[in-house]
């Protein structure tokens, strides 16, 4: 019966040509290595190497088995590293990239999706705005994120979109939900905003930018905050609206401003949520894990956006 260990002497021998090298390169003695061949030659029933000098040459046979065991053994040392893999993986740290939305919809529940799978994990989620998750993922720093497309940069970047979730615009006002608000309406508007750091870059306020293009001009923000909370609390508190994601809203207003309600833009407006790698990366079993769950958390919240062909987005 043949042996990973025959295979590995015979390769040895077949690539130095010689007993002698062969076992030196594998640490063995020669007659070690001597008998594995031996062994491997009485099992196929062919003579594999003929004795020329101090040396020994393949025969037609040697060449025909070199690729089949090359290709054994390549597998063979596939399965170990997968093996080794997953098992520092049970037990190692898992990083993954989200953005300030996408954690408020995911985040608490991503977090017990892997651990109910991988107990012995250590999870981060790491990011505010997808501008400095982008980074991150340019320098290293993380192998995938959930990012809003609108505000990053493709280069050296795979952006594949599984999610958009509608903007919609918050009051407590009950007259400014009656019907969608236009482009000239939200230009009136006295808007209480997050991501005041990343105001430049927020997609959400870039969003409003280019539907209020035509008005001349930018939304009105008379309060800047830095997290969505307090943006909604405020509007509660009637000192302003605000546009958020409508899943934001969903799950903040009952708790945060019960006495508040939202209505649509009009032409509606979405952000697009989307899994993103270094172009070229040869993503780990961790890696894997976490878009396949980040992408079923936000798409059980958000409408779906299915891959080109229309079959369904699997990670």
């Amino acid at each position: 019966m043949l042996s990973l260990h025959q295979l590995t002497c015979f390769l040895a021998t077949y690539e130095h040509g010689s007993l002698t090298a062969a076992a030196e390169e594998l640490g063995y003695a020669q007659p070690s290595v001597s008998e594995q061949i031996r062994a491997l030659e009485k099992s196929l029933g062919v003579q594999l190497f003929r004795r020329v000098g101090r040396g020994v040459v393949p025969t037609t046979v040697a060449d025909s088995l070199r690729p089949h065991a090359e290709r054994v053994l390549a597998a063979v040392d596939e399965a170990r590293r997968a093996v080794q893999s997953v098992k520092s993986f049970e037990t190692g740290t898992i990083r993954f990239g989200m953005f300030g939305i996408a954690r408020l919809y995911a985040g608490a529940g991503l977090i017990a999706d892997v651990l109910a799978r991988y107990p012995g994990v250590r999870v981060e989620l790491i990011g505010q705005n997808s501008i400095e998750v982008a980074e991150d993922l340019r320098r290293g720093r993380l192998e995938a994120a959930m990012l809003a497309v609108s505000t990053v940069a493709s280069e050296g970047l795979t952006i594949t979109p599984v999610a958009r979730e509608e903007l919609v615009f918050v009051s407590a006002d009950p007259t400014r939900l009656a019907s969608p608000v236009t482009a000239r309406r939200l230009s009136q508007a006295s808007l209480a905003m997050p991501e005041t750091t990343f105001r430049a870059q927020d997609s959400t306020r870039q969003t409003l930018r280019q539907m209020l293009h035509e008005t001349g001009r930018n939304p009105h923000t008379r309060i800047e905050v830095e997290d969505i909370e307090t943006a909604v609390e405020l509007v509660g508190m009637g000192y302003a609206d605000t546009v958020i994601p409508k899943g934001a809203a969903a799950q903040l207003l009952p708790r945060l401003a019960p006495g508040a309600g939202w209505v649509s833009l009009r032409p509606r407006q979405y952000d697009t949520f989307a899994i993103v790698h270094r172009t070229g990366a040869t993503l780990s079993p961790a890696a894997r894990l976490m878009i396949e769950l980040a992408t079923r958390r936000i798409q059980d919240i958000a409408e779906p956006i299915a891959p080109r062909g229309g079959a369904t987005v699997e990670a």
